[in-house]
């Protein structure tokens, strides 16, 4: 199986920066997709950004100029940069990624980091 463990959440001021860290372990043959989502209280969890392994990046509207995803393919590590965080970022944030673990290939997920953005 797969582990995503995410790291560098917390507490921000509005036009604060965080940057979050996911790192993969267990049996991965290949990682196709990492990615970040978030959900904030009482609404759905929804895309943040994504990355494939051809090095396509897609963003949210709402984060796109703000927020940076990138990988580090030697060490099975996604990270993302936020800057010029609002109130309205404020939500879990969790890892996901589209793995070939060997078995098969499927979908996991971090168990999520919660990030506050509040004066």
């Amino acid at each position: 199986q797969v582990q995503l463990v995410e790291s560098g959440g917390g507490l921000v001021q509005p036009g604060g920066s965080l940057r979050l860290s996911c790192a993969a372990s267990g049996s991965i043959l290949s990682t196709y997709v990492m990615a970040w989502y978030r959900q904030a209280p009482g609404k759905q969890r929804e895309l943040v950004a994504r990355l494939t392994s051809g090095s396509n990046t897609n963003y949210a509207d709402s984060v796109k100029g703000r927020f940076t995803i990138s990988r580090d393919y030697a060490k099975d590590t996604a990270s993302l940069q936020m800057n010029a965080l609002k109130p309205e970022d404020t939500a879990v944030y969790y890892c996901y990624a589209d793995v070939d673990f060997g078995l098969g290939r499927r979908d996991f997920w971090g168990q999520g980091t919660q990030v506050t953005v509040s004066s």
